[in-house]
């Protein structure tokens, strides 16, 4: 089969944006606009408070294929569900009454994904 040599040429840097202003901006609302964001966006401003794992990001994108949209280990293609996501992230803040998430317990699958 073929063997890319896009990694012999690929270099990936890590940097983390300091998100201080979108979280004064976020203190500054009310609870009705705090509301109306999470009812259309879910917990979305609780990813501002997330730690980058720069080692787990850097793992993940060298596998990442953006044509597809997902990660390719070998000859197989993997897209992460959102609670594998959330177990990867360390975050068990979910919004269980959104169309794209369901209760998990994020202790379990993150260690049913490490083995």
């Amino acid at each position: 089969g073929y063997v890319s040599e896009l990694w012999d040429f690929t270099r990936i840097s890590v940097t983390q944006n300091n998100l201080q202003e979108l979280k004064e901006i976020q203190d500054q609302w009310s609870d009705e606009v705090k509301q109306l964001f999470y009812s259309d966006y879910g917990y979305l401003p609780y990813l501002l408070d997330m730690k980058v794992d720069k080692h787990l990001f850097r793992a993940l994108a060298q596998f990442w294929n953006p044509a597809y949209g997902c990660f390719i280990f070998g000859k197989v293609d993997l897209v992460p569900t959102v609670e594998e996501y959330i177990a990867l992230l360390r975050c068990s803040k979910i919004q269980v009454d959104k169309v794209y998430s369901r209760v998990v317990n994020v202790p379990t699958l993150l260690k049913k994904l490490m083995s």
